[in-house]
């Protein structure tokens, strides 16, 4: 075969976000996420945040539900599960990539930034804990990474602090403050890239506040974060 494409039996979506104010897409590599990365929420799921150092799980780019602002997109409860998690969190996304990335540079390495979801099956994967299994059936599956339209950082800097919150029907059922976070993106950046060399097009689920909670065919979910647009979901 000559220079080119390669070709292939079959082809293969390439797993994108919408960059506002752009006609581009930004083009996702891997998706990163931390676990308990809040203090009251390491509590409330059985941990010690005083003692445990970071630790991330990733979920497929084609979990990627993205989400316009303005809109309320249905969102389809998953097979399997009986008891339906949601976590509202701050999504990071790199521009550059590199190994052990010194705390002090991380912030370099960011492009920009949206809001989301990190879905979970909340039944199953505590199940597969209480089994010492890996939790992928209860957090990589189908439509578990919703997320809003890319701002890039020029357009709204970085985030060391402000309201992050989620609501259902109305209702506050998580409500905190992104100063609140065990470990900051910089810090996160930093620990991920000790472990695999990192690239652009990587995003990273930054952690979610106490009270998550289940939720039910019907429900809104509107989640919000200072400085970004508001998105929503129906859950069908």
């Amino acid at each position: 075969m000559g220079a080119g494409a390669a070709r292939t039996p079959f082809a293969v979506p390439q797993a994108m976000i919408p960059v506002v104010g752009s006609d581009e897409m930004y083009p996702v590599r891997r998706i990163y996420c931390i676990g308990r990365n809040y203090r009251a929420h390491a509590i409330e799921m059985g941990s010690n945040p005083d003692r445990e150092p970071p630790f991330f799980f990733q979920k497929p780019t084609d979990a990627i539900q993205n989400v316009r602002p303005g809109t309320v997109a249905d969102h389809p409860y998953p097979t399997l599960t009986k008891n339906y998690h949601y976590e509202v969190e701050l999504v990071a996304a790199l521009g550059k990539g590199g190994k052990n990335i010194p705390v002090a540079q991380a912030l370099d390495h960011v492009w920009g930034y949206t809001l989301g979801l990190d879905m979970t099956r909340r039944d199953l994967q505590r199940a597969m804990g209480e089994e010492k299994k890996p939790w992928e059936i209860g957090k990589s599956f189908d439509h578990s990474a919703v997320i809003g339209p890319m701002h890039k950082v020029a357009q709204v800097g970085h985030f060391n602090s402000g309201a992050i919150w989620l609501k259902v029907n109305g209702q506050t059922k998580q409500n905190a403050d992104l100063k609140q976070m065990i470990w900051s993106v910089a810090e996160q950046i930093a620990k991920l890239s000790e472990a695999n060399e990192l690239f652009p097009g990587d995003i990273i689920y930054s952690g979610t506040p106490e009270n998550v909670g289940p939720m039910v065919r019907g429900d809104v979910i509107e989640i919000h974060i200072d400085k970004l647009p508001n998105l929503s979901v129906r859950i069908v």
